[in-house]
């Protein structure tokens, strides 16, 4: 029987002739395809339906491939980081305090109070209803020690609302007891003359009577009251113990 002849042609190129024997061996390793990349990277976190995490945060080194790393570190040789206690914190400024809003209608409300129950917060002085003098050789200071209520009233007469002529009689038996029993200082209330259709005239006559008649001798000095005692409508009077003589208002003139 002759021999069987091979059923391929001869010179053909058969590529997976070694294949067959080359699996038998198992002596290699199949490099992993993309896709099979892909499914064995690790799947990306989620912080929510639907929402990737954020990405780990890579340092500048990381990035840089050998040489650029190598080139990074020589150009921040040197290089120091700021320490933390070298740095400035400023504090945040505080807030600005709410300012109250004022009251002003009890503020008023207070002030009026004042006035009417002690008078503070009105100064007859200031006025041009004040009037004040001294007798002789008084400093003037002391109608301002009078006019602040230096001192103590022993005794008060009422004119207002009389005529003149009993005014002066009033004024006249009201002196002549103050001064016999040793009154210091006292008050005459006259009334401010708002009625009167030219000056006030009890007013004006009581300072008439202060320095002109015969208790002038008497009166060491006069002031306008305070608001709480009549104001401009009465008059404090500083009275002496010894009235003062002739002779020394005439040795006071040749001075």
């Amino acid at each position: 029987m002759g021999k069987e002849k091979d059923s391929k042609p001869q010179g053909m190129c058969r590529p997976f002739k070694d294949l067959k024997t080359l699996l038998k061996s198992k002596s290699f390793k199949l490099a992993p395809s993309p896709a099979d990349n892909s499914r064995k990277s690790p799947a990306k976190t989620t912080t929510g339906p639907g929402r990737p995490s954020e990405p780990a945060i890579v340092t500048t080194a990381q990035k840089l491939s050998g040489h650029e790393n190598d080139l990074f570190i020589e150009a921040m040789a040197g290089v120091e980081p700021i320490a933390r206690d070298d740095c400035i914190e400023h504090d945040a400024a505080p807030p600005s305090p709410q300012t109250p809003e004022h009251d002003y209608e009890a503020e008023t409300l207070l002030q009026l109070e004042k006035l009417i129950k002690h008078g503070e917060g009105f100064v007859v002085a200031d006025t041009p209803e004040y009037i004040e003098g001294t007798g002789y050789n008084v400093h003037p200071e002391l109608t301002k020690r009078l006019h602040r209520g230096d001192f103590s009233i022993q005794a008060h007469l009422d004119l207002h609302g009389l005529g003149v002529e009993s005014a002066k009689n009033d004024f006249d038996k009201f002196f002549k007891d103050a001064i016999t029993t040793g009154k210091g200082a006292v008050l005459i209330v006259h009334g401010r003359g708002l009625s009167s259709p030219a000056e006030p005239v009890l007013k004006t006559k009581v300072v008439e009577w202060l320095t002109r008649g015969p208790w002038r001798k008497w009166v060491v000095a006069f002031t306008s009251a305070r608001s709480f005692d009549g104001g401009a409508g009465a008059t404090y009077v500083l009275l002496r113990q010894r009235p003062v003589t002739k002779s020394q208002r005439k040795k006071k003139k040749q001075q």
